[in-house]
């Protein structure tokens, strides 16, 4: 139904009345079936989304990737019932789907999964991460507006809707990426706060005692307070929103936990367990429902069918045909925005990229982000407020601000768990293809969002400079040791080490090659170029491991370096071959990409597993051993220190005169 008055029709108002507690019932039949989950969220703000898919909200349920459909997001998302109880009221998943809650491979999962269930726009659960990705989308969506909208043509006009919990405002990355929000001026956005009042473990006074109306308008947002089960009042305030709304908007929605059940409703002990066979009996009579499990009125289902604007998408269809027309150079561009096109010869180009020699694995792949700036039109990213640092600057694109939205530079300011957050959202605009950057070290801080953006398979780029303890006197706190090996232990997180320029240049390709995200670990301090590594991609970093130096017999010893430390590997290869021995040298960029490969092509690599095999590489030594086997792994075993670079090799060993003798003595 469009909203064309800020009154509603008494009928329609009955209507809506019927879904929630239509939404109720299944709630508790659902929950009651699968011996687990959350009922008491859903009961208490179906009215909310009863009458978001039933009356606001602009999507069609037939086609639920359209581009310039409203979006919602459940950041609660251990209320999930709500929103498939919706999407089965909207013809989007089936009710064997709903009696399936929890199961193994059914569409409706404990918490909202993202391409597993049509209509679900993020992967949800974790407190407080869907308000930043509900951000990441309307900051994107409004990029793409400033882009592509022309006079009467609205490509993009859709708003972002989140409905979070008390929990998602307690969490720290909702206060920082509700400031960006403010400070972007995001009129597209709404956050809905569900405060029933309750968590897990009790009331919420327990714990918290802040003004949320005031912090929120401090950020700059505009923020409202209603009754979360008066449809009057949630219609009062989004009945304006299409036309009236400037800024961020929070609603805070009162509500009652488990509402309609005789003894529980309010009562934190609802929140995350069945409501109980006799008081779901009381509950369905006290609110008039069938005691069949799983019935829907048919009322609830006829009111869908009525009063969906299934001619949305038709109507925007119109229009976006004669903008192809008019703006064919537009058009081209918008086409180029997947993040599955690349440019043609893309390999080539990058491979005939002058640098010099030597610089630093950050310097390079600033360069070749440059580069790629004006080849990729859905290039957009920044950093933490370490773009200087990091090298994540498009020089030639300008920075993003309320009043600047063509640019295609971010800057996040010092917020690194909200901007890992936010570009999970750019990237699911399916339009916009994120970088963002910080330090190696500093990606504890996004560790979570990443493993997130990784489960969705979301191709974002993530630059970690600063990657070894030879960044020298910023000291240990800075000097990344475990991290490159938590990061590897993420699966589906593609994690590339360059050794130096030319390992860079195809790093990104392997980037952009990839449907999901990359860490590219990248050094602080100059590399020179080492020989063999100017490789095609699938001669080198393609592979994940390959030969850059080989010996004319069976070797005696394969030493294996990832990024800086594989120039030093050549170097004690030199040493060891000048005392007689047979040495193999193997760059390892990427374990993942190595994995990829045939088991005839990795024995081919690694060596006869008899044979000794040396890991030489400045970060801790987990995993390794899959790799080197009973071999050695030169390695760190302790924190770094605040030293010059050359000290911090000699104190842990990364010389070539520390090294040699350390082989030799396995040999």
């Amino acid at each position: 139904m469009s909203i064309t008055s800020n009154l509603l029709d008494p009928t329609f108002k009955t209507s809506l009345a019927c879904v929630a507690n239509a939404i109720r019932g299944l709630a508790m039949d659902a929950v009651q079936q699968a011996g687990s989950g959350h009922a008491g969220t859903p009961m208490g703000c179906a009215e909310i989304v009863a009458y978001l898919y039933g009356c606001f909200l602009k999507y069609n349920p037939h086609n639920t990737h359209w581009i310039n459909r409203d979006r919602f997001i459940l950041s609660a998302g251990h209320a999930s019932l709500v929103q498939y109880s919706c999407l089965h009221f909207a013809g989007i998943l089936s009710m064997e789907e709903l009696k399936k809650f929890r199961q193994m491979n059914s569409l409706t999962p404990s918490h909202p999964q993202y391409r597993t269930t049509p209509g679900v726009e993020a992967t949800t659960g974790l407190d407080g991460q869907g308000i930043a990705y509900g951000v990441g989308q309307a900051f994107g969506i409004k990029l793409l507006a400033a882009r592509f909208n022309q006079a009467y043509f609205p490509i993009f006009d859709g708003k972002v809707v989140v409905l979070a919990g008390d929990g998602c405002l307690m969490e720290g990355v909702s206060h920082e990426v509700c400031s960006l929000a403010g400070h972007w001026k995001l009129d597209n956005f709404i956050l809905v706060y569900d405060r029933n009042k309750t968590s897990l473990d009790g009331l919420v006074s327990e714990s918290t005692s802040e003004d949320t109306r005031k912090r929120y308008e401090a950020y700059g947002w505009d923020v409202h307070e209603i009754n979360g089960h008066d449809f009057d009042e949630l219609h009062e305030v989004f009945s304006r929103l299409r036309q009236e709304q400037s800024k961020p908007i929070l609603i805070i929605a009162d509500t009652i936990i488990g509402r309609g059940a005789p003894t529980k409703a309010g009562s934190y002990l609802i929140h995350s367990e069945p409501v109980g066979q006799e008081e779901r009996a009381q509950a369905k009579q006290n609110l008039g429902l069938s005691e069949v499990e799983f019935y829907v009125p048919k009322l609830v289902y006829d009111f869908f069918t009525q009063n969906l604007e299934a001619n949305w998408e038709s109507q925007w269809k119109e229009g976006f045909e004669k903008w192809k027309t008019i703006y064919p150079d537009l058009y081209s561009e918008f086409e180029k925005m997947s993040p599955n096109w690349l440019p043609e010869g893309l390999e080539k180009e990058l491979l005939q990229i002058h640098l010099p020699n030597p610089i630093s694995g950050r310097k390079a792949s600033g360069c070749v982000l440059n580069y790629l700036g004006d080849r990729l039109p859905g290039l957009y990213g920044g950093s933490a407020d370490l773009a200087r640092s990091d090298m994540t600057h498009m020089h030639q694109h300008a920075v993003i601000s309320s009043t600047q939205l063509t640019g295609r530079n971010i800057k996040y300011g010092v917020r690194e768990f909200g901007m890992a957050g936010i570009a999970i959202g750019l990237s699911q605009t399916e339009m916009i293809r994120p970088f963002i950057g910080t330090f190696l070290a500093f990606s504890d801080y996004m560790l979570s969002p990443i493993r997130m953006a990784a489960m969705m398979g979301l191709p974002i780029v993530y630059q970690l400079t600063h990657d070894s303890i030879f960044i020298g006197q910023d000291g240990p706190t800075h000097q990344p040791i475990e991290q490159l090996a938590h990061l590897r232990a993420i699966p589906g997180l593609q994690v590339i080490r360059p050794a130096d320029a030319n390992e860079v240049e195809m790093a990104w390709l392997a980037a952009l090659k990839y449907p999901g995200p990359t860490a590219l670990v990248l050094s602080r301090q100059d590399l020179p170029l080492c020989s063999g590594t100017n490789q095609p991609f699938e001669e080198g970093v393609g592979r994940g491991a390959y030969i850059v130096k080989e010996c004319s017999k069976k070797p005696d010893v394969t030493l294996i370096g990832t990024g800086s430390e594989v120039y030093l590997v050549l170097l004690v290869a030199k040493i060891l071959e000048e005392e007689g021995y047979s040495v193999r040298v193997v760059s390892m960029p990427s374990w993942d990409l190595f994995e990829k490969q045939s088991e005839v092509y990795r024995a081919s690599v690694l060596g006869e597993p008899s044979s000794l095999r040396v890991s030489i590489e400045a970060g801790s030594e987990m995993g390794w051993h899959k790799y080197i086997l009973n071999g050695k792994t030169i390695s760190l075993k302790t924190f770094g220190k605040s030293a010059l670079p050359g000290d911090l090799r000699e104190e842990f060993g990364f010389t070539v005169e520390k090294i040699v003798p350390l082989i030799r003595s396995h040999l």
